[in-house]
């Protein structure tokens, strides 16, 4: 890369010039992967705190309901906080923040390696959250930044890369965690730094190029929505944030005990099940930004809510082989749509990339959070098997997409 495609030109017309320059570099890979790798890093050593509950369980004593207030501790400081994070920088750039924020999750790995009691445990629950909170909002912007036009893409990668490290992180804690105590928590440390460095060198990146990048990307920018089109847009996208993230949270939580009830598997057995799907998760999350790029994202959304509804509405009827068919179906189809759905809401509200990555990216931790509790008490009082008849109507609220006005209207 030359100082010559990212710096701004000196022409009589340089929007032209620039908006040129940024087609000739197109989608930055590096930049793009490093975020999404920075993601996984992050989104593994989220995942690794549910997965050690079990742990501090023991260890402390605890009740279920104060295992509750920890992950309820996490899901607010990760969540809560990410639009407004998001509203400051788009106001007041903080470059450093990125890494900074990561120093935020290093030091809670530290306290949670360390915590002697319950108390130490909520405040170690909390600094991981914030670390998330400042994470999400402000590696999606990088990841917009260096993606050439191409929104769609470069946000799916981004987000495979917190798909894969969720997957990750799990299995990592039952290797390292489970079997040597809670002191082996520190062992993600190595993680954290890991991702300081490729946090620092993205925000160097971001202090040469990233003011020429986002000029460029603006001439090509979509004319955004009024204050009415503003709000109309975000009830719809929160009505299907809803619906997609409380029918995946009933198979990530209670996939394992559905099928362990209904077929009599073993829990072995229906782990592979989960894993299948999971993988299916992260194909389709990959596959729906490059399609949004090419057909627009509304199409990407009605595909991914309406083409999943068939599906759904049979898995609760069907037998042990086409429950397998039919979730890694489910997986493909749906998880496509949280790409299109922040672009589509960046698109919608121009210049406010971080604050509406950051109240996407809340609204699925705080959905998934909340609607896999209400399932679960659901399921104590009604059975995990009538759960799944129930929530295999929800993709038809994806009926709610033809509310959605248009944001892909050329400037005037």
């Amino acid at each position: 890369m030359t100082a010559s495609t990212t710096t701004l030109p000196e022409s009589p017309a340089p929007a032209a010039a620039l908006a040129a320059a940024t087609k000739h570099q197109g989608f930055l890979l590096p930049i793009v992967g490093g975020a999404a790798f920075a993601h996984l890093l992050n989104d593994m050593i989220q995942a690794m705190l549910p997965a050690i509950f079990p742990l501090l369980k023991t260890n402390f004593a605890l009740s279920f309901g104060q295992i509750g207030l920890i992950a309820l501790v996490y899901q607010v400081t990760a969540s809560l906080l990410q639009p407004w994070v998001g509203l400051y920088t788009d106001k007041h750039p903080k470059p450093y923040l990125l890494p900074s924020g990561m120093v935020m999750t290093l030091i809670g790995i530290a306290l949670l390696a360390v915590a002697n009691s319950y108390a130490m445990l909520l405040v170690a629950a909390a600094v991981v959250g914030v670390g998330s909170a400042t994470f999400h909002p402000e590696a999606s912007r990088i990841a917009r930044l260096a993606s050439g036009g191409r929104f769609g893409t470069a946000q799916s990668t981004f987000q495979v890369g917190g798909n894969t490290g969720s997957a990750i992180g799990p299995l990592l804690a039952a290797a390292i965690v489970i079997p040597y105590g809670q002191a082996a928590v520190a062992w993600f440390i190595f993680a954290a730094l890991a991702a300081i460095y490729v946090l620092y060198r993205l925000t160097l990146w971001v202090k040469q190029h990233g003011q020429a990048k986002a000029k460029g990307l603006a001439t090509s920018h979509v004319q955004g929505l009024d204050r009415a089109g503003v709000v109309r847009a975000v009830a719809v996208i929160c009505v299907l944030m809803f619906a997609k993230f409380v029918y995946i949270a009933s198979f990530t939580n209670y996939f394992t005990f559905y099928l362990i009830e209904r077929f009599g598997v073993s829990v072995q057995h229906s782990q592979m099940f989960l894993f299948m799907f999971l993988a299916a998760v992260a194909a389709g999350t990959f596959a729906g930004g490059p399609v949004g790029d090419r057909v627009g994202r509304k199409a990407v959304i009605w595909i991914s809510f309406l083409g999943v509804a068939p599906f759904a509405l049979a898995l609760p009827h069907v037998g042990l082989v086409w429950t397998a068919v039919l979730a890694v179906a489910i997986g493909l189809v749906m998880s496509s749509a949280f790409a299109a759905m922040v672009v589509y809401a960046q698109e919608a509200v121009p210049g406010r990339v971080g604050m509406v990555s950051g109240l996407m990216f809340g609204l699925m931790f705080g959905i998934g959070g909340i609607g896999a509790a209400a399932l679960g008490d659901l399921a104590d009082t009604h059975g995990i098997v009538w759960v799944y008849g129930l929530v295999s109507f929800l993709p038809l609220l994806g009926l709610a997409t033809a509310l959605l006005p248009d944001t892909r209207k050329p400037r005037g």
